[in-house]
């Protein structure tokens, strides 16, 4: 049986529709910007406080909104899955790599192979992008 890791994520998009993704420290794979709720914080305060601190966006939790949750590999660590609750920061941001993040990128998820792409986890390959290109539609 796998491990499981409880995160929250964000959506975040630049004024050209681009997807925001993050490359953490000693680690190869982008991912959302988000991570692990702290002892009594609930996912969408999780959520928030982890986009102002890896990213400097700030957002209000009740901004945010949900798009669901999803269990997908983890991207940086072997025989281990994550339970993600995702949001959407809702409007367009601009972000500047902070705390644990190493390097950020803006994903054109208008291309049809944006989902290819051998360096985003698997919560945004299998999940996120197949769903956010259902909804361009």
């Amino acid at each position: 049986m796998k491990d499981r890791i409880v995160v929250s994520a964000v959506c975040v998009f630049d004024d050209a529709g681009r997807l925001l993704t993050v490359r953490k420290r000693g680690t190869g794979m982008f991912m959302h910007p988000g991570g692990k709720p702290e002892p009594g914080e609930t996912a969408v305060q999780a959520a928030a406080r982890e986009l102002a601190e890896e990213v400097g966006i700030v957002v209000r939790p009740q901004d945010l909104e949900l798009m669901g949750v999803w269990i997908a590999d983890a991207a940086n660590e072997a025989a281990t899955d994550i339970e993600a609750t995702v949001f959407i920061a809702p409007g367009t941001w601009q972000a500047t790599p902070a705390a644990e993040i190493a390097e950020i990128r803006w994903l054109d998820i208008s291309r049809p192979d944006a989902a290819l792409s051998r360096d985003l986890a698997p919560l945004l390959t299998d999940h996120i992008l197949p769903l956010l290109a259902a909804r361009a539609l």
